[in-house]
């Protein structure tokens, strides 16, 4: 390809990109106005905003969005939305303008927080089993009656089947020292781990431990916690978001933003599904939160204050870490890095 037609080539790019739509380059002669400029919002409120628009100019229709989420269009540029059905937490209220000069994209940041204060709990301990000592646990799952434990730090990352009762390792993997294992959760008949920091994780044959894939981190940093509802995987990732994984691919297709009726959270860790919720650990903090996975809203917090006191004493202790849920006893497991226990706890409202 000679010059000419490569500066031809180049001048035609820049026109159709530069035409038909503002993208920030140019002052919008549009302003997209929230009611009252209110930016913080619960789920019993109404979210009301309009579209000013100074020079008069003529609009064919306006589009909004909530994220990504297409909302409903307007032609007069008013929009009323009741988001009692909204995902809380930081979120974007987007609108496209569109009028005889092209088209025009405003957008302004918004929050939007749970209705209702969590739901306060404490903890009754049922039975306790032992727990090897060593284990820096990152992820804990049953599958049937058999526990499967994650366990990190370099160069001693683990994966292993253990016998709860006992504390008897029925099998075990090493990973290689680079990586830092995280959490775990079973689907079928695959495993699957996190690693740290090193953007990766592994899939595994759940019998075997035969490692049979890895996925990418498409737009988080690290890897933190897993769990799944049988038909889409959670992973935290230390930040405000649960991410929501497709099955298939492991690509991060969404997210969660945990909130009270006061703040967006974050530092979720270890996760668990129980009947129909998702159990958080928080990372340095002796709490589970309980998340409702249709919008974020973190519905309980349990307190599980001086269960570290309950174990050996000894100067590599670590935080709480570890939920495994039984769905087939309905029984609820907890433990933390270097502890000698794990304990079956009851939930009870304070």
């Amino acid at each position: 390809m000679n010059k000419f037609n490569l500066l031809f080539l180049f001048i035609l790019n820049f026109l159709f990109f530069s035409c038909g739509s503002n993208n920030g380059n140019k002052k919008s002669d549009f302003s997209l106005k929230i009611a009252e400029n209110q930016s913080e919002f619960n789920l019993s409120e109404n979210l009301k905003a309009t579209i000013l628009n100074k020079k008069n100019r003529s609009i064919d229709s306006v589009s909004f969005f909530l994220g990504n989420q297409y909302l409903n269009s307007s032609k007069n540029g008013e929009f009323s939305l009741e988001l009692q059905n909204a995902l809380l937490g930081n979120q974007s209220l987007k609108a496209i303008v569109y009028s005889e000069e092209g088209t025009d994209t405003l957008s302004e940041n918004i929050k939007i927080l749970n209705t209702e204060a969590p739901t306060l709990y404490t903890y009754e301990i049922v039975n306790s089993y032992p727990h090897d000592i060593t284990s820096y646990t990152q992820g804990l799952e049953f599958h049937g009656d058999t526990l499967y434990e994650s366990i990190g730090q370099y160069g001693s990352s683990k994966l292993r089947k253990v016998d709860l009762e006992s504390g008897e390792v029925l099998k075990e993997i090493r990973l290689d020292d680079q990586y830092f294992a995280e959490g775990i959760t079973i689907l079928g008949d695959k495993l699957y781990q996190l690693t740290w920091q090193e953007g990766q994780g592994f899939i595994y044959d759940l019998d075997s431990f035969e490692k049979t894939g890895t996925f990418g981190y498409n737009q988080s940093k690290e890897g933190w916690g897993l769990c799944n509802n049988g038909e889409k995987i959670f992973k935290s990732d230390g930040s405000e978001k649960i991410w929501i994984l497709d099955p298939e691919t492991l690509v991060e297709k969404s997210y969660l933003q945990p909130s009270t009726n006061k703040s967006t959270f974050e530092k979720f860790n270890e996760l668990e599904w129980v009947n129909g919720l998702i159990y958080a650990n928080t990372y340095q903090r002796d709490g589970v939160a309980i998340i409702n996975p249709k919008n974020g809203a973190i519905e309980g917090l349990v307190n599980f204050k001086n269960l570290r006191n309950k174990v050996t004493q000894h100067d590599k202790l670590d935080v709480l870490n570890g939920i495994a849920y039984n769905p087939t006893t309905d029984k609820l497991y907890v433990t933390g890095k270097n502890w000698d226990k794990i304990f079956e706890v009851k939930i009870v409202e304070k």
